[in-house]
This record gives C-alpha cells, structure tokens and sequence, in this order.
C-alpha cells in the first residue's frame, strides 16, 4: 500500500534559522525583491513574506489587501493584475527607493530568485483557491522540501494539507490557541497536522511563547518560530528558551545575535504575572 509522503521535519535542523521578515521591512521596502535580496545578503537563512491573488489569478507577493498604504496604487489588490501590480511602485514608504522599478513580484519571480533558500510563506486569505494555486507554483519549482505555508486561517491551510501533503504548513490562529491551552494545563496534544507554530511572543496581553510552550512544541516535533523579533535583548531572551526561528524585520542584528549565542546557555529571565501558565 502506498503510504502518503510526509511532510519535512524543520526539527532536523541543529541550529537556529534567521527569516528576514517581510525581506526585512526595516531596512527596505517590504516584501520586494529589493528587501529579499538585501535581508539574504545579511546572511539571513530564509525569507518569510505574504501572498494573495491578482485579479487575473496570479499568486503575488503583498501583506495587505489594499495598495495604499505602501505603493503608488490604490484600491483593492485584486482589482489589478499581476503585470499591473508589477508595475506600481512598491518604495511609497522609502522615498529613497522611489523610481527604480521596484514592484510587486509575483510568487514565481521569489521561487525563481531564490533556489534553495527556506520560504515562509503567509497566506492571506482563507480560502482553498489561494492554496492550490500557490501549491502549484511550488510544484512546478520542485520546491515542496523547502517552502512552508503559514496562515491565520484554518481552512486555507487544512485545503493545502489535503492538496499537498509534502508541504510543511504551520498551525492557524484557532490551532495555536488549543496548542496553548493544552499547554497551559500539561496536556499534551497528539502529533498535529502543522510541523511549524509561527506565532509572536505575545497577543494582545496573553503570553504564546514560554519556555514550556516551545518543550511542548518540540515534544510535538513542532519548531518554534517568533515574529517579529527586532530587538537584541527579545531574541537572546527567546533563544534561551530554546525557540527554532527568529522573524524579524532587521535581520541585520538577528543574524548578529544568532551567530554570536552559545548553545545551551539558558536566559533566566522574569515573565509576566500568569506564572503558572508561562515556566
């Protein structure tokens, strides 16, 4: 009997990974190919940025669902096509990159770029269309090994599952709340569908990442990666308690931070007041 492939396993990796979050939104204008190729030349390991579709069905490179607030456009993303959003200029909150033709890439265009490096890529809307489609590029690209899919949604990310078991997605918003709270009162949960939590430190005011999360997480064969992780003394705290990944829009000081970290040494370091929810 033919057994489903599974996915691969990010825990096989011995050290901690730096994801130039959005390519690294601090230093460049986020998620472009400017950004991508500044946060890789950092010696970040991977990028990690957002996908929707253009009108004429095009995976593209993009947070929000409008343009407005970061290029030239405006209006609704999906209003446009993909050779139309290539030719926006994407640097609205650089001024010192206006007028170089820095656009929104496709999908293609960062699979194409980038062969061999890790991709986190968050989808924005919660529907199987999105997932298929972005799942195809991945397979024309032969990039099912290296390429995972992240999303608040759970019904993007259960459709990718089911489309293409191989690829590695991470839990949805709904998937890391019962991962918490099972965590939070020891019970353990049975191996998950997701190989990834791709979460922040905290939400709103409830603590997702505590070193008890991420041993539950790891007991789970699940890594642990934290967005957005800007600042030196966050990263050395979260790298004591042992987390996978750091995400962050300045992968200049992460990739810093990482290469210096000793391994085994452990941060000992005051949480909040939920005590008996964060050891």
């Amino acid at each position: 009997m033919n057994r489903t492939p599974e996915p691969p396993n990010p825990r096989t990796r011995n050290r901690v990974l730096v994801f130039a979050h959005r390519g690294g939104s601090g230093l460049r204008p986020e998620n472009t190919i400017a950004a991508f190729d500044h946060g890789l030349s950092l010696g970040a390991d991977g990028l990690e940025f957002d996908v929707h579709l253009s009108r004429d069905g095009v995976v593209v490179v993009h947070h929000d669902a409008t343009l407005d607030r970061t290029t030239s456009g405006r209006g609704p993303l999906a209003a446009l096509t993909a050779a139309e959003l290539r030719a926006l200029d994407a640097a609205k909150l650089w001024p010192e990159f206006a007028g170089r033709g820095i656009g929104i890439p496709t999908f293609r265009d960062v699979l194409h770029r980038y062969p061999g490096i890790p991709l986190i890529a968050e989808l924005k809307v919660n529907t199987s269309e999105l997932a298929h489609r972005v799942i195809d590029e991945i397979r024309a690209l032969n990039a099912t090994d290296r390429v995972s899919l992240g999303s608040f949604g759970t019904r993007v990310l259960r459709a990718a599952r089911a489309y293409e078991p191989r690829i590695a997605t991470g839990a949805s918003r709904e998937e890391t709340r019962l991962a918490l709270y099972r965590s939070w009162v020891r019970w353990p949960g049975r191996t998950p569908a997701y190989r990834a939590f791709q979460v922040p430190e905290m939400a709103g005011s409830t603590r997702v990442v505590s070193p008890r999360f991420v041993r539950d997480a790891h007991a789970a064969g699940c890594v642990v990666q934290v967005w957005t992780v800007d600042d030196e003394a966050d990263m050395r705290r979260l790298l004591g308690w042992g987390v996978d990944a750091i995400i962050s829009d300045r992968p200049d000081i992460a990739v810093r931070v990482v290469h210096e970290w000793i391994p085994g040494t452990r941060l000992v370091a005051p949480l909040s007041s939920h005590s008996d929810k964060e050891d």
